[in-house]
């Protein structure tokens, strides 16, 4: 794989808590412009490795590139204003603001400031129709003045896309997406994350195993901290160490 092509490399990435080793020797590397999901039965390392990608955790050991960059130890902060955005780290955080309140307070860090009091109407006017703009392509415009808390949960998840979007990432990280919604959210879900990624790069966590071989370019699975394979997904569901962690386990 050419590097130009690679926007998220890890290398040697491991995590030991008090002497658990929780993600152990992993390397990663995410394509441009695809959907890459990170699967394997409960206990993987899943959630810390993306937790580490993220700088929510420092690595024990190894490497994270972004761009090419290395972006190891840098804050969570630093690394979204790169471009590299996680989604549910800024949720709809304020339930009692409108859809579209929610979506513009998420444009106005982009700016650098979380609040602007003191500016003209003018500018939040404008910050208002891209607001609209984020709204409606999240299929969220019947419900641009609802309160946040009063939405939907699947609804709820699509805000939560449009607050990412609303970073303007280059690279989108997905904390299983699907949790907790039913068939119709994530039917919506789906396609929602298949038009986000039309012009940037997806990394998610998903447990459902029919949205990651709907979606996915590329699967990375681990077990017990490290990667277990890695390819599209019909190689890696017949590859007899996965379908052997995953037995009974469950897919969780």
């Amino acid at each position: 794989m050419a590097e130009e092509e690679v926007i998220l490399k890890a290398e040697g990435l491991t995590k030991e808590f008090k002497g658990f080793v929780a993600v152990k020797n992993v390397d990663l590397r995410v394509r441009r412009h695809t959907i890459h999901a990170l699967i394997g039965p409960n206990g993987a390392g899943k959630t810390t490795c993306f937790n580490l990608l993220t700088h929510f955790l420092t690595p024990t050991a190894g490497q994270i590139h972004f761009k090419g960059r290395n972006i190891t130890g840098s804050s969570p902060a630093a690394i979204a204003r790169m471009g590299l955005a996680r989604s549910f780290q800024i949720s709809a955080v304020f339930p009692h603001l409108s859809v579209r309140e929610n979506v513009r307070v998420a444009l106005q860090r982009k700016l650098g400031n979380s609040f602007f009091f003191w500016r003209s109407e003018r500018v939040l006017n404008q910050l208002d129709s891209r607001a609209m703009e984020l709204v409606t392509a999240v299929g969220l415009a019947a419900f641009a003045e609802q309160q946040a808390v009063d939405l939907p949960y699947g609804r709820k998840r699509a805000l939560e896309i449009a607050t990412t979007l609303a970073l303007d990432p280059e690279m989108m990280l997905l904390d299983e997406p699907m949790a907790g919604l039913g068939q119709e959210d994530i039917k919506r879900i789906t396609a929602l994350i298949r038009t986000v990624a039309r012009d940037r790069t997806v990394l998610m966590v998903e447990h459902n195993m029919s949205v990651v071989a709907d979606l996915s370019d590329t699967i990375t699975v681990l077990a017990r901290g490290e990667v277990l394979a890695e390819g599209p997904y019909a190689t890696v569901s017949k590859n007899p160490a996965v379908v052997e962690a995953y037995v009974g386990t469950g897919h969780g």
